[in-house]
């Protein structure tokens, strides 16, 4: 590949359960210890990859930090000129509020949609225990690479585990995956030189043209099976007019970007907060920086307790794909 990448603004999307430091669900969790590692790993493998592209002529990197309070990453430890997006925005992109001008987006540390056998997976949140869109199963990657689509930019590169890596590829052609087997847990694996084939993965993907995700066609018939049971989808239903059978709430959305704001109103909101947004989300991100406020002193007093995972034992190079 030349020096200079014909692709020069690339925008990560990071999240933590496919990380090399999310173990469980503890990892996942806020302000819990095993999150702190979590945390610092997330950013050893989004920094990894970050300086790699840097130097295979990537002028622009950008990152949204896109897991739980959007606030995860450690700034300080990624190269300078990277530039992280955290907290959330109401649009025009739920969640990412307006996208950078990138030509191209990488999905790290990925998970398996609701319903599926993938490590810790989810779509949104664990609360769904099963998404079905005319009958078919919906990842995160569906979701999030539509709502950037319109702004120029298609999915390069994916990472998770391998059940979210074979779902990654079925909605989106062509892309190249790289897998984080969490089967076997943390006996025998080494994140440093797993990070290091993940990077090299992605700077691999540089001479491709960006993928096109696979949309379902509307009407969007979908089915949501709440965790919590009937009780739990009785209260969404009265809250937002949907239709419901036990567990199970019904509706109907014209395309994906409809279904998405659905989705978001059952996982995340009531109409009181919907229509207070606007000074609610200020105070959620704030939560989420005294959250990493309180990481970076675990961090220097030491008390955290780093795990094993993070020393170098051994690694399995298979994951590309």
């Amino acid at each position: 590949m030349d020096p200079a990448s014909a692709i020069q603004h690339i925008l990560i999307v990071a999240d933590i359960e496919g990380s090399s430091g999310c173990w469980g669900y503890e990892g996942s969790a806020f302000m819990t210890r095993d999150w702190v590692g979590a945390c610092e790993a997330m950013t050893a493998d989004v920094g990894a990859v970050a300086r790699a592209l840097l130097n295979a002529g990537v002028r622009t990197v950008t990152v949204k930090d896109f897991h739980r309070s959007g606030y995860n990453l450690l700034p300080a430890r990624l190269p300078a000129t990277v530039r992280v997006i955290s907290g959330y925005q109401i649009g025009p992109v739920p969640g990412m509020g307006a996208p950078p001008a990138a030509e191209a987006v990488m999905f790290l540390g990925m998970h398996a949609a609701s319903g599926t056998r993938g490590f810790l997976a989810h779509t949104l949140t664990s609360r769904l225990s099963d998404i079905r869109v005319n009958g078919s199963i919906l990842p995160e990657i569906q979701l999030f690479a539509a709502s950037l689509a319109p702004f120029g930019m298609g999915p390069l590169f994916f990472s998770g585990c391998p059940e979210a890596c074979r779902q990654a590829r079925a909605v989106v052609p062509g892309l190249t995956t790289y897998a984080i087997d969490k089967s076997r847990g943390l006996d025998g694996f080494d994140a440093h030189a797993w990070r290091q084939g993940l990077a090299a993965a992605a700077v691999a993907t540089l001479d491709k043209r960006p993928s096109r995700v696979v949309l379902p066609e509307g009407p969007l018939h979908t089915v949501v099976t709440m965790r919590d049971g009937a009780a739990a989808a009785a209260g969404i239903a009265r809250r937002w007019g949907m239709k419901r059978d036990n567990d199970r709430l019904f509706f109907e959305a014209v395309d994906i970007h409809h279904l998405y704001r659905e989705l978001i109103r059952i996982c995340y909101l009531t109409p009181w907060i919907e229509s207070r947004l606007g000074w609610l989300l200020p105070l959620f991100n704030l939560k989420g920086r005294l959250g990493m406020m309180w990481v970076r002193r675990q961090i220097r007093s030491g008390t955290h307790g780093r795990r094993k995972q993070f020393a170098a034992v051994r690694t399995d190079k298979s994951g590309l794909q």
